[in-house]
């Protein structure tokens, strides 16, 4: 069985397992957490396609996240939009996003790549609290146009309320699992195909792929614009799903924990983006009730992991199997493309 065969097959068994999780479990925290669980799964795992994969230091996803969001409450509020049409919207609005940023920090490498993005993403932060001049007059006051530090809230939903009533979070959890499944088929099908390989033969060893004709800023340009999109797609499904849109999506700590998936997942895997997510979501779901403490105990794992598993818990179950760390080394890259 080939390794995109068998990675399809165990998405597939994931997906059916999670589907029966309302059925099993009625208890709504659960399901409304799991479904946050699918938002933030979906994020980590195109990230991963950038970071892990692309080799690209990009730390972007969550201005691309927070313009798939705005983008649809937005088209929701001022022009009452359906979310059905307005998330596709911010989706490619995202992608549109994304080019640009490509085009402007593709040239760049490494840490100077990372610094350029995040700049963006705090431009953005500080154009939108920062705008305070009335655009519209609500019942509720003055509303900017992008919403101030109030945000966007009452901006639609996906029609579950009026099928399902008191039970809609089960609608928004079937269609958390449907956009994460879907994201996870596509990263998939890239990372286990000859795109993949270019990925992460750029990554591993750029001489080598440039030497075999290997364009990096095509390849990797191609990437962080694809990738945007299910980026985009999650943030406006969360603005769907929470019902409300603020400056919060920017924040640094939001980067971090969900940096800090990918890294405790493995960094390049095609399932660590999905197990560091389960693993920190539980964590800091049980450290709850800890305060301050919280920040400091998800450090702790945090730092943990590094220490002793530096390529992250996938990274070290592949080594215990002796499968090697990554999807792909450069040496068996650079087998497979010649």
């Amino acid at each position: 069985m080939t390794a995109k065969r068998r990675d399809l097959l165990v998405c597939a068994f994931l997906a059916l397992g999670a589907a029966l999780l309302p059925l099993v479990s009625g208890v709504r925290y659960t399901v409304t957490q799991t479904t946050f669980f699918f938002i933030w799964a979906t994020v980590v795992v195109q990230w991963n396609l950038v970071f892990g994969i692309g080799g690209i230091f990009s730390l972007a996803q969550v201005a691309l996240f927070a313009v798939g969001a705005y983008t649809t409450a937005m088209l929701g509020y001022y022009f009452g939009a359906s979310m059905l049409q307005a998330m596709p919207a911010g989706a490619l609005l995202s992608v549109v996003v994304s080019i640009v940023l490509g085009l402007a920090c593709l040239r760049l490498r490494g840490p100077y790549v990372a610094l350029l993005t995040i700049c963006v993403s705090q431009v953005i932060f500080v154009l939108i609290v920062n705008d305070t001049d009335c655009f519209t007059n609500p019942p509720s006051g003055c509303m900017p146009l992008m919403g101030g530090v109030r945000g966007f809230a009452r901006f639609g939903d996906l029609g579950f309320r009026q099928m399902f009533g008191s039970g809609f979070y089960v609608g928004n959890y079937y269609a958390g699992l449907t956009l994460l499944a879907l994201a996870m088929v596509f990263s998939i099908l890239v990372i286990r195909s000859p795109m993949g390989l270019a990925f992460q033969a750029l990554r591993d060893n750029p001489t080598y792929a440039a030497a075999r004709g290997i364009d990096r800023f095509k390849y990797q340009f191609w990437i962080f614009g694809l990738s945007s999109f299910f980026t985009g797609l999650a943030g406006a499904f969360y603005a769907v799903n929470t019902g409300v849109v603020g400056p919060v999506v920017f924040s640094f700590s939001h980067l971090l924990f969900l940096l800090s998936m990918i890294i405790v997942g493995g960094v390049g895997t095609v399932w660590g983006p999905v197990v560091g997510a389960v693993i920190l979501m539980l964590a800091d779901e049980a450290m709850r009730e800890f305060g301050d403490l919280r920040d400091i105990g998800m450090g702790a794992i945090l730092v943990a992991c590094v220490v002793l598993m530096p390529n992250g818990v996938i990274g070290l179950a592949e080594k215990l199997l002796g499968k090697g760390r990554r999807t792909g080394s450069a040496s068996s890259i650079e087998e497979k493309l010649a």
